[in-house]
């Protein structure tokens, strides 16, 4: 993901958190915000009680992947994830149906942010 679509400033992931638009689950809480800058941003959150840096690297690195495939880049966007202690416990394609479950009820409330390929590719 290039860094012109990533949230990097503690200001601007404070601004997003504060609206308080957010759906969650026992694994990921997203945080969205529609409009905020010209391109889809994401900015990803991973606690230290999830590991050591390798780990949260590692899981940072995962959770572009999963964006890279699911998301719609040219959408106005602003996300926060936020990645919970359940994320270990569970395999890679687990954490992606999770993510993309979520992704879909933002869409909901308004934002269009998937691929649409994607949406017809998991119910195949």
């Amino acid at each position: 993901m290039k860094k012109i679509n990533r949230v990097k400033r503690n200001e601007e992931f404070q601004k997003i958190i504060a609206q308080k638009q957010y759906v969650a689950s026992k694994v990921f809480v997203v945080y969205y915000q529609p409009g905020l800058s010209k391109y889809f941003r994401v900015g990803i959150s991973v606690g230290k009680k999830l590991g050591n840096a390798v780990i949260r690297n590692k899981i940072k690195r995962q959770l572009r992947m999963m964006l890279k495939d699911l998301v719609d880049l040219e959408n106005q966007v602003d996300l926060i994830i936020i990645v919970r202690k359940p994320y270990l416990g569970k395999s890679f394609n687990d954490n992606r149906k999770d993510l993309l479950q979520l992704l879909k009820k933002v869409k909901m409330y308004g934002n269009g942010i998937l691929n649409d390929k994607e949406i017809i590719d998991e119910s195949i």
